[in-house]
């Protein structure tokens, strides 16, 4: 079952999150929010020129909104619909990238790695915090953007979230 979003000029240039925020917070609200793992898409609705080349991940006001997205939801990858393509499209609102005819988008690879390295330390923490399972959640993301993680990264998370806990508890 997709979800989606429709952002509208209005939305996109005041900045305003709340058509995401009325439907995410209500689901955190009622503690469902792993129901709608990998449900979420957005469609826009955002007035170009009929001969405007240009993919919605290079209009600067919608590269803008998304980023504030990701600031109010860092983890927001967990919720979006990567068979469909949502998982590259917010990389792409997120990481400096160009467009190849042949190949399709090229991320930046340093601007990607930090990304990739980012989300996957957000979301380690985030879904300890909600109780579910993260090693094969993260792998897999980590694998749509062509990366493979070693489990002594995950060994190694745990070890500093067990030390940063002791020291909180002290």
């Amino acid at each position: 079952m997709a979800i989606t979003i429709k952002l509208n000029s209005h939305c996109i240039n005041d900045l305003d999150l709340s058509p995401v925020q009325t439907r995410i917070d209500k689901w955190l609200t009622e503690g469902a929010i792993a129901k709608y793992e990998q449900q979420l898409g957005f469609e826009f609705s955002y007035p170009r020129q009929p001969n405007d080349p240009r993919e919605w991940s290079e209009i600067p006001e919608i590269r803008l909104w998304f980023i504030r997205l990701d600031v109010q939801y860092p983890w927001l990858p967990f919720l979006l619909d990567w068979k469909a393509g949502e998982l590259a499209r917010y990389t792409a609102m997120l990481v400096p990238h160009q467009f190849n005819r042949t190949e399709g988008i090229q991320y930046n690879p340093e601007a990607l790695e930090i990304f990739v390295m980012q989300k996957v330390f957000v979301l380690n923490n985030w879904l300890q915090q909600m109780g579910l399972p993260n090693q094969s959640r993260l792998k897999s993301m980590a694998q749509m953007l062509g990366y493979e993680l070693d489990d002594t990264l995950f060994d190694f998370m745990n070890r500093v979230l067990l030390r940063e806990d002791a020291d909180w508890q002290r």
